[in-house]
């Protein structure tokens, strides 16, 4: 992976992170809201599991964000 895709990656975890803080979840919530364990969450919140498009798209509308938060 380059420095300047890992560099982005990096912003997108700080994002969904701070998204789901902001949607005030634990964890465990938004795995249950996702249908997706706790580990789910975490593992892609530490950047051991990569998240694509799709996955994306639902962060973003349990997290009750756009999906221009997560790639701006």
């Amino acid at each position: 992976m380059s420095k300047k895709y890992q560099a982005k990656y990096q912003k997108l975890i700080a994002k969904l992170r701070s998204a789901r803080q902001e949607a005030g979840l634990t964890q465990v919530e938004a795995g249950k809201l996702l249908k997706k364990p706790q580990a789910y969450v975490s593992k892609i919140e530490r950047g051991e599991r990569g998240v694509d498009a799709v996955e994306l798209a639902e962060f973003a509308k349990v997290y009750k964000k756009s999906m221009d938060y997560f790639i701006s």
